[in-house]
């Protein structure tokens, strides 16, 4: 009887593992796509990132801004001796 028993449950066993090794097949697979497709993603915003981060360079030149300051806001660069700074020191209580 033990013998017949352990038969069945050997013989359901079987195909069991034959079910579960298709479905982790059938997952990894869709597991590898997610990753490459996750990858490319990636590297598509690395590459944006990348242009993005020239364009900041480019933008931010200070031969493009003194350009702007002079022809189109006609600002001029101004001499040291027509600057004048103003410091602002901390007031002390002098109530004694």
């Amino acid at each position: 009887m033990l013998k017949r028993l352990l038969l069945y449950v050997w013989v359901i066993t079987i195909p069991l593992f034959f079910a579960l090794n298709a479905w982790q097949s059938a997952r990894y697979y869709q597991l590898s796509e997610d990753v490459r497709r996750l990858e490319k993603v990636q590297q598509d915003q690395l590459e944006q990132n990348k242009r993005l981060i020239a364009g900041i360079a480019v933008l931010s030149s200070t031969e493009r801004i003194s350009k702007i300051a002079r022809d189109e806001l006609q600002l001029q660069k101004k001499n040291p001796s027509e600057i004048m700074q103003i410091h602002i020191g901390k007031r002390t209580n002098q109530d004694g």
